[in-house]
């Protein structure tokens, strides 16, 4: 779904997913609700000197809603800006920080398997949202109780700070908890083992999740049940394929075979597939310098009895990713997961020296598969 980019803060661009946009006046609307905001004024009362009265709301619901669900999608912001804070401190980039429905994710460029990073980053989000709990209870201390709208906001966000800093440390893995866990875990397990316990205990929170989203009628809790769910089983996998693959570069993946000419036609191309046994080859132009790939998918739209007269530079894909010989097996697989294509050509130093598609990775597994299971 759509992002919209507010503004950036330390350089981390912060963005609004459209379904935010779309829940907002929903939230706002369930916080100003009668009996809410009855529920919410009661407990607030017992924390704010000033005292409150749902009463002294009347007439200003919808002010007092837009306002609270405003401020804690901010809350949510700061709660991120606090990973991003301790991510810094580990010299950690944060690529950007995007509100969503389920409140925000922030993405790094990378994530540490050191357990004590990751336990700090982990964590900071929390301690945030309680020190923004601090921080608006004592705002509480110096409110007039001539501002009821104000004081309700504050002493809501208040308590909601401390409910996002409980919550998020549920040991329910992608959450916030979750990555705690492993960071614990990974002090005396491998750091894939940890991940796959704390990941399992995920989609045990998941399925909780999605049971009482269902007995309580609650879209919220089964869509963040689906969502954790699904990353924690995501990112188990992906902790997996990247070590199995660690220590592995593209060039240990690759096959060099000779390139065809884009002057060739299919039927000169066919034999060479064959003997390469591939599905892709490097295309060279006349210069001999790699312009593309051909494959066999390409060539099943055309008819077997035109590969006479079909050339390879009528079949070429020339808008293809590079990746260098040296580069990181596993990163290199998610730079190619992050392209339509499922190939892209191989350079050593400049120079194309052959291609690497999804099947090579895919080999590649099940070799390491075969000699060290998981």
């Amino acid at each position: 779904m759509q992002n919209y980019t507010l503004g950036a803060i330390w350089g981390i661009p912060i963005r609004v997913n459209v379904s935010l946009l779309v829940f907002l006046p929903i939230l706002a609307y369930l916080i100003g609700s009668g009996e809410q905001i009855t529920v919410y004024a009661s407990l607030i009362d017992g924390l704010a000197p000033a005292g409150l009265d749902a009463a002294d709301l009347a007439g200003q619901r919808w002010t007092v809603g837009i306002l609270a669900a405003v401020g804690l999608f901010v809350s949510v912001g700061i709660h991120e800006l606090g990973h991003s804070w301790a991510a810094m401190r580990y010299g950690i980039q944060t690529e950007s920080i995007t509100l969503w429905i389920l409140g925000g994710l922030a993405s790094f460029t990378e994530m540490p398997r050191e357990w004590n990073r990751e336990f700090w980053i982990a964590i900071a989000g929390p301690i945030t949202s309680v020190l923004v709990a601090g921080v608006c209870l004592a705002a509480l201390t110096v409110i007039p109780a001539g501002a009821p709208v104000v004081v309700f906001v504050v002493g809501w966000l208040a308590v909601t700070n401390v409910v996002l800093a409980v919550f998020n440390l549920l040991p329910a893995f992608p959450m916030d908890g979750g990555r705690v866990l492993r960071a614990l875990l990974s002090r005396w397990l491998s750091y894939t083992r940890a991940t796959q316990v704390a990941a399992r205990i995920g989609t045990i929170f998941a399925v909780l999740f999605a049971v009482v989203g269902v007995l309580a009628f609650s879209p919220i809790l089964l869509l963040l049940a689906f969502f954790i769910y699904g990353a924690a089983t995501s990112e188990s996998k992906m902790v997996v394929v990247s070590e199995l693959l660690a220590d592995l570069t593209v060039g240990d993946l690759l096959t060099e075979v000779d390139p065809v000419g884009a002057d060739s036609t299919l039927a000169d191309l066919f034999p060479k597939l064959i003997a390469a046994r591939r599905t892709d080859l490097p295309v060279v132009d006349a210069s001999g310098t790699a312009i593309g790939v051909v494959t066999a998918k390409a060539m099943q739209s055309v008819a077997t009895a035109d590969y006479e007269t079909t050339r390879v530079d009528d079949l070429v894909n020339t808008d293809l990713p590079r990746l260098d010989a040296e580069m990181d097996a596993f990163d290199a697989l998610v730079a190619l997961g992050q392209n339509a294509d499922d190939v892209a050509l191989v350079e050593r130093r400049g120079t194309v020296v052959g291609v690497v598609s999804r099947s090579d990775f895919a080999a590649a597994l099940d070799l390491r598969r075969g000699k060290q299971p998981f």
